[in-house]
């Protein structure tokens, strides 16, 4: 398994994806959890129950597995209704969950700001860390999504705090390290495919 912690606009997720093709792996991230959550017939007491939390993970994972990720009917819940939106934090809760269950499973690429911290270190799991200057993440992010220069460095500054909030509420890190990590990559100057196959080498040599 490659767990895969990025920075905004450090081109995390694009890594991810080269890799888990490069790999045959299953790919999950986030935003791929989050569709799931949203347009999947979910009741929010599942995602605010830990137990069936649980169960609900594992309904989406076997959903991914078998369809990919536009699996995205899980069915066996009542589907949302207005006024019954999952909050951040719900949906943040699933995704660590998620990360959890796949635990077992093997052969996934899993792609989330905190991944590497979900799961007990050992020989199984790859641990890397995507990342780049506070500079470049903005001009990317600014070129993505049609932002002014101040407007997206703004955006990595916050991004930065809430992952560091995320860190600390959910895994109680207050200071993220290096050696948290297998692998960290500065992507300033390597491209997501040169980046990809370095993750895929120490993936494939782990």
């Amino acid at each position: 398994m490659v767990c895969i912690s990025h920075a905004t606009g450090a081109g995390g997720e694009e890594v991810g994806r080269v890799v888990a093709e490069r790999l045959g792996f299953l790919y999950v991230d986030e935003d791929i959890v989050a569709r799931a959550a949203a347009r999947g017939k979910i009741d929010p007491a599942d995602v605010a129950d830990e137990e069936r939390r649980k169960s609900l993970a594992v309904r989406l994972l076997d959903a991914m597995a078998h369809g990919g990720g536009e699996a995205w009917a899980i069915g066996g819940s009542a589907p949302l209704v207005a006024g019954e939106e999952l909050d951040s934090d719900d949906v943040r809760a699933l995704i660590r969950e998620t990360i959890e269950q796949t635990a077992a499973r093997g052969n996934v690429v899993i792609v989330a700001h905190a991944a590497s911290h979900a799961l007990p270190r050992g020989p199984e799991t790859l641990r890397v860390l995507v990342t780049a200057s506070p500079d470049t993440r903005a001009r990317r992010l600014g070129g993505v999504k049609g932002m002014e220069e101040k407007q997206a460095a703004r955006a990595v500054k916050d991004a930065d705090a809430g992952r560091r909030d995320y860190l600390k509420r959910f895994y109680e890190v207050d200071d993220e390290l290096p050696t948290h990590y297998d692998v960290v990559v500065n992507t300033d100057v390597l491209s997501p495919e040169q980046t990809a196959d370095l993750v895929s080498r120490a993936a494939g040599s782990a």
